[in-house]
């Protein structure tokens, strides 16, 4: 299936500073009259930021958010000319970020009654119905370890509420913040959800405590940090996740679990002008990280895209009217899964074969791990929500706490990161690379199934929709290395 559809599952901030950030003082008057805009400029690899920060300024911009360490700026302008007028000696690109915000494939939420998740206190009462602990052989990994409290994981998302029963504890309220706007804001409820609970679904997946209350997280002897990136509307910008990926690596996180894309076209291309600066803002920010010893964790997608032969591109952007791009190569990467050393995952249902919706590919799968199938049961016809997965929710209408089930690789992707922490808890002392490596070795290989795959000629949108076909033999373009395995990676 070479077509990228976008598909709907089933299943500016205050200026509190971090390392590396800084703000300018009062703007200089407008040139000309204009929306107010957001831009990231960088300077050449390698220089300081400090020309172009004067070039900013010449050019009626303000400077918002400084990372010195990647040579980035985050600018503010009214000037509808900044771009051609910034330009110059000092700086290596500029590009506007005004809608290339991207909606977050926020999937629907299946809440389950609240009496069910607290119905007996000796044990997790909902364990019952997480049937991916079991995949992944989670109750052999506790009996060595439940994970370590300092390792903690950056979840680079929408919020995670700080009273949630089974997050309250879990939580490094000293290491979270929100990075909307590109700056951050380290008040909890900056950093708490608004409008989204997907955060607090992903934080639940990967550090859930051991409480006699609702369901148990992979590794809940670690501490989770909320860094928001996600804005009320939904979407995520390039610059919040600059900040994202730069605040965990200043902050001592060894991990972070990125379930989202950047930029409304799934594929940013860098033989794009205008997305070619975000390419390589991303890039800098997510090298960085790797530096300080960050291994970024990041989902394949729900596109059921082989993302291994990109041709074209039919369904973004997903903030607007989708525009039909053709001829792409793989200069359009998905970012972040697709940026050097970041570990991509997809997605199983629950008989362990690729969810219908999971994006592959040959060479960009690195594992996969539990995501939820709501459909393989009846062919696609209809959803049965607990084939999805179980974890902690915030109702963001009522303002409640709760657990339910939603589905994606925005689910699986948090399944590798809890893995990742449990090895790293157990095995300490590794390197980002050297984690990313350990946790395909340990994974459980998968093969391909044969012929066309498709468990879902049923659904609603055509019996071929969701056409794929796996290549490779134990490495392969479905599963990667394989189902990540949690005992395999603490013993």
């Amino acid at each position: 299936m070479n077509n990228l559809r976008r598909k709907t599952l089933a299943g500016a901030s205050a200026a509190a500073l971090g390392a590396g950030l800084a703000l300018t003082g009062v703007p200089a008057p407008a040139l000309a009259a204009g929306p107010d805009t957001s831009y990231l400029v960088l300077a050449p690899q390698g220089a300081t930021t400090d020309r172009a920060a004067a070039r900013v300024a010449a050019a009626d911009g303000t400077v918002v958010a400084r990372y010195d360490q990647i040579g980035v700026l985050v600018v503010r302008s009214t000037n509808p000319a900044f771009t051609t007028q910034v330009a110059g000696a000092g700086v290596q690109s500029v590009a506007s970020t005004a809608g290339l915000g991207t909606a977050l494939d926020e999937g629907e939420t299946v809440e389950v009654a609240a009496a069910d998740a607290t119905a007996d206190p000796t044990r997790e009462p909902l364990y019952g119905q997480q049937w991916d602990m079991d995949m992944i052989h989670l109750p052999q990994a506790h009996a060595v370890t439940t994970g370590r409290p300092d390792v903690v994981v950056g979840v680079l998302d929408s919020g995670i509420s700080s009273t949630h029963p089974d997050l309250a504890t879990q939580i490094a309220k000293d290491k979270s913040t929100s990075c909307v706007g590109g700056v951050t804001d380290t008040t909890e409820a900056a950093w708490n959800p608004t409008t989204s609970d997907h955060g607090t679904h992903v934080a639940g997946t990967i550090a859930a405590a051991v409480n006699g209350v609702g369901v148990t997280g992979i590794a809940p002897g670690v501490k989770v940090a909320a860094v928001k990136v996600v804005n009320d509307d939904g979407y995520i910008f390039p610059e919040a996740a600059v900040c994202g990926f730069l605040w965990a690596a200043d902050h001592g996180m060894k991990l972070t679990n990125n379930s989202y894309y950047i930029d409304p076209w799934e594929l940013n291309c860098r033989n794009d002008a205008r997305q070619r600066p975000v390419w390589q803002a991303v890039q800098r920010a997510i090298r960085y990280s790797q530096s300080k010893g960050v291994l970024s964790v990041a989902s394949a997608g729900n596109s059921n895209y082989d993302l291994a032969h990109k041709i074209t591109d039919t369904g973004s952007p997903n903030n607007g009217t989708p525009e039909e791009r053709e001829n792409l190569t793989n200069a359009c990467l998905d970012l972040p899964a697709e940026a050097p050393g970041v570990v991509t995952v997809a997605a199983v249902g629950p008989t362990g074969q690729k969810s219908y919706y999971s994006s592959y590919g040959q060479g960009v799968i690195d594992v996969t791990a539990p995501g939820g199938d709501t459909r393989f049961r009846t062919q696609g016809a209809r959803s049965t929500s607990t084939d999805g997965i179980l974890s902690t929710t915030f109702n963001t209408v009522t303002r409640t706490n709760g657990w339910g089930y939603k589905q994606g690789t925005s689910m699986s992707g948090p399944h590798a990161t809890g893995v990742a922490a449990l090895a790293l808890s157990a095995h300490p002392g590794m390197t980002a690379g050297q984690l990313s490596s350990f946790l395909e070795r340990t994974a459980v290989a998968q093969s391909c199934p044969a012929g066309v795959y498709n468990p879902v000629p049923l659904i609603p949108t055509g019996p071929n929709a969701y056409d794929a076909t796996c290549s490779g033999g134990n490495r392969n373009g479905f599963y990667g290395a394989g189902l990540v395995d949690a005992y395999n990676a603490v013993r």
